[in-house]
């Protein structure tokens, strides 16, 4: 899926596969989420809202894994001339405050033994929750950079990091702890999520995700408009908390 969120893309091509990516963003992730938490006040105590006009701090992350955290959502969904990305969306904010939703803690999940590898279709198998998945894989990949490139992953021009990016995707570089597909596949559907999330879970900042696919977000009413087909939406987004842009 790499591929197809390449600087390089076409706006037809590229706005096509964020609209299928909303239909990957699972409802039970969201529902992981602690709303009376994230919604109304950030570690300063302040509104979302608030918050996205000063720099977030991160809680979960440390400053090594924020860099790396924020250098890879850039070249997942990338800033180009056709539209926004992760950057402008806020993702990585939304990615931290999800570390701390029952979610990442693998509350919703039976976390009990035995752990084997097992065929794709019995699901995830591993005994790592969300949290453990970020941490350690970070550290992993950072290791592969230092001894491969002598770089961090940040430091890594842009073409790099979309290789290593593309070998996790692939499977095709050996990480300690974590399996560097099950990495990739965390990170890219938390950034689709961050991407098209609601913002009073501290992505989709500005509703810049919805209106790159023109969804009109928590609007009451809209029927009159579903199957027109091909007719651009005309009014803006509007947020869960009323938000406009």
């Amino acid at each position: 899926m790499l591929k197809f969120l390449r600087a390089k893309q076409s706006s037809d091509s590229r706005r096509t596969f964020l609209r299928k990516s909303v239909a990957l963003v699972p409802i039970a992730s969201i529902a992981g989420c602690d709303l009376s938490s994230t919604s109304s006040t950030t570690t300063a105590g302040t509104s979302a809202t608030q918050a996205s006009a000063t720099p977030y701090t991160p809680v979960f992350f440390d400053a090594k894994e924020w860099t790396f955290v924020s250098a890879a959502v850039d070249r997942l969904i990338p800033t180009d001339s056709n539209g926004p990305g992760a950057l402008d969306a806020g993702v990585p904010e939304f990615i931290d405050r999800q570390m701390d939703t029952p979610y990442a803690h693998g509350a919703l999940w039976y976390m009990q033994g035995p752990f084997h590898e097992g065929p794709p279709e019995l699901g995830y198998q591993l005994k790592l929750v969300p949290r453990d998945v970020y941490r350690m894989g970070i550290a992993a990949v950072e290791r592969y950079c230092g001894k491969t490139y002598n770089k961090t992953f940040a430091t890594l021009d842009a073409a790099t990091r979309d290789t290593v990016l593309g070998q996790l995707e692939a499977n095709k570089i050996e990480l300690d702890d974590v399996p560097a597909g099950t990495f990739f596949a965390q990170l890219l559907q938390n950034t689709r999520e961050g991407f098209f999330c609601d913002p009073v879970h501290g992505g989709n900042r500005n509703m810049v995700g919805w209106k790159t696919i023109g969804f009109p977000g928590a609007r009451a009413d809209f029927m009159d408009f579903v199957n027109q087909d091909g007719k651009p939406y005309p009014y803006g987004p509007v947020s869960i908390k009323g938000e406009r842009t």
